[in-house]
């Protein structure tokens, strides 16, 4: 297993203590670099239409919990897209 889709499994385990720092591993893995890196917000662009990004921000070393789940359901209809 990768350490990605372990970083992953551990996450969707327990979104409440996430580090931000492999939050940032994940999404640069499946989303690229992001398009923005302000003080506390790194801003990922996603190849859909919509609402075409992911938000995630870093609070005292750790991600939000809600933004931890935007994050797995991105990659999930990303894997999706990627198996139709």
């Amino acid at each position: 297993m990768t350490q990605i889709k372990k970083l992953i499994a551990q996450i969707k385990n327990n979104p409440q203590n996430v580090r931000f720092s492999d939050l940032v591993k994940i999404c640069d893995h499946y989303f690229g670099e992001p398009r923005q890196k302000a003080t506390s917000h790194y801003i990922y662009k996603t190849p859909w239409r919509g609402n075409p990004r992911v938000n995630i921000q870093n609070k005292k070393g750790k991600a939000k919990p809600y933004q931890v789940k935007q994050v797995l359901e991105a990659i999930a209809k990303l894997e999706q897209k990627a198996s139709d």
